[in-house]
C-alpha cells in the first residue's frame, strides 16, 4: 500500500511518472493513475485505509489515563461535556460546549494567569499525540506565569474552554483540541487562545494554530508561537482580530505555517 507524501516505486519496465516530482512535496492526492476506465488498485486501498483512520480519529475514547502516565505526576482534572457519549456529541455540537454538572463543581478558582485545556474534539489521536507534548514544550517559555493544572476534557468543542477557564478564575484560556480529520492528515491539533474567555465568547476572540502533526507544524515551533501570542495577549489584553501574528519567523523555524483563521467547528 502506498503511503502518500513518500515516493512511490516504479515497476520495471514502466514508464516514468511525470507527476513524481510534485507529488513527493504534497500528501494531497494528485496525479492519480488508472487502469482501463478504473483507479488503479493501490489508489483506491489507499484512499479506504485513510477514510479508516479518519473515521478511528473521530470515534476512538481519548486515553485519559495514558495522558495522566505522560504528565508524570503533574497535577490534572479530568472534565466532561454535557455530551453524555460520542454519538450524542457528533449530533448536539452545543451540547459539547458546556460543562456537565459534576465537572463545573469540581473545578476550583484561583488567580491563574491561564489554564490549558487538552481536549478530544473530533480527533482524539491528535490529542493523544499531541497535545502533552506541546503542553510540556511550552512550560520553560512561560517563566514567570501562574498556569492551572493541566484540564483534560472528553467530548468536548472549542467552547468548553470558556466555561473551564470562567470556573476556574483563569485570565486565558488554551485549548488544544483533534481538528476535524481531512483523508491526507488525521492526527492534526489545532491550538485555540482567548483572553478574558466566558460563556458565549464569540470566535472572533480567538486565535488559532492549526496543522500541528508530524508532516505540519512541529511542536517546538507550535510552542514558540504560542508562547509569543500568550505574551501579546497579556500585553495587550486581547485576542482574536485585535491581536495579529507579527512573531519574527525564527521563533517558529522553516516548518512553521502562517496564523490563520479556522472555521471551529470542532
Amino acid at each position: 500500500m502506498t503511503e502518500y507524501g513518500k515516493p512511490q516505486k516504479t515497476q520495471p519496465g514502466a514508464a516514468a511518472d511525470a507527476w513524481q516530482p510534485l507529488r513527493s512535496l504534497t500528501r494531497a492526492r494528485i496525479g492519480l493513475g488508472r487502469s482501463g476506465n478504473a483507479q488503479r488498485t493501490m489508489d483506491v486501498l489507499a484512499f479506504q485505509a485513510a477514510h479508516a483512520q479518519a473515521r478511528d480519529a473521530v470515534h476512538a475514547p481519548l486515553n485519559v489515563q495514558a495522558m495522566e502516565q505522560q504528565l508524570r505526576g503533574a497535577p490534572c482534572l479530568h472534565v466532561q461535556s454535557r455530551a453524555t457519549d460520542r454519538a450524542t456529541y457528533l449530533r448536539r455540537p452545543d451540547l459539547g460546549r458546556r460543562l456537565s454538572e459534576n465537572s463545573l463543581h469540581m473545578l476550583r478558582k484561583e488567580a491563574w494567569d491561564v489554564v490549558f485545556v487538552a481536549a478530544d474534539g473530533l480527533s482524539s489521536i491528535a490529542t493523544q499525540t499531541n497535545a502533552i507534548p506541546v503542553f510540556q514544550a511550552i512550560q520553560p517559555l512561560l517563566q514567570g506565569w501562574r498556569i492551572a493544572p493541566l484540564v483534560i476534557a472528553t467530548q468536548s468543542r472549542v467552547a468548553l474552554g470558556d466555561e473551564i477557564a470562567q470556573a476556574m478564575g483563569a485570565s486565558m484560556v488554551v485549548m488544544m483540541i483533534g481538528e476535524r480529520p481531512g483523508l491526507s492528515v488525521a492526527d492534526s491539533l489545532g491550538i485555540y487562545l482567548t483572553y478574558a474567555p466566558y460563556v458565549g465568547c464569540p470566535d472572533s476572540s480567538r486565535n488559532c494554530l492549526s496543522n500541528i502533526h508530524a508532516h505540519g507544524m512541529t511542536i517546538p515551533a507550535g510552542a514558540s508561537k504560542l508562547a509569543w501570542l500568550m505574551q501579546e495577549a497579556r500585553r495587550l489584553g486581547l485576542t482574536g482580530v485585535g491581536l495579529k501574528d507579527a512573531a519574527p519567523d525564527q521563533l517558529a523555524g522553516s516548518n512553521t505555517l502562517s496564523l490563520h483563521d479556522k472555521d471551529t467547528d470542532a
